[in-house]
């Protein structure tokens, strides 16, 4: 009888945040903000996108909870959210450490 491993069960979000960076355009625009805070001009400089492309980008990061805004003005600056990418990390980091341990459990398939 095969004894399955006790899985740790993964957060929800994971495969949405790491779809959402699996766009370059939203990879650059994520690594853009991890030192700084930048508006939508900021970010058109920094990726040469449109901006019309750039604010899509960010809605959808900002529906993910991954980045957060702040309206100053007329213009709007955008943060990464604390702990954005936390929950999936850990979980990933979990999978790296005990996947190398893994055990065999079932037995060799029949040809």
């Amino acid at each position: 009888m095969i004894t399955p491993l006790p899985r740790v069960p993964l957060p929800s979000g994971v495969a949405t945040q790491f779809g959402l960076l699996a766009d370059p355009l939203r990879l650059k625009i994520v690594e853009a903000l991890i030192s700084e805070q930048l508006c939508t001009c900021h970010l058109v400089d920094i990726t040469g996108a449109r901006q019309t492309a750039i604010s899509n980008h960010l809605r959808l990061l900002r529906e993910a909870g991954i980045v957060r805004s702040e309206a100053d003005g007329r213009y709007t600056w955008y943060r990464l959210a604390p702990g954005a990418f936390a929950a999936a990390l850990s979980a990933l980091a979990s999978i790296v450490a005990d996947g190398p341990e893994a055990p065999r459990l079932r037995p060799a398939c029949a040809t």
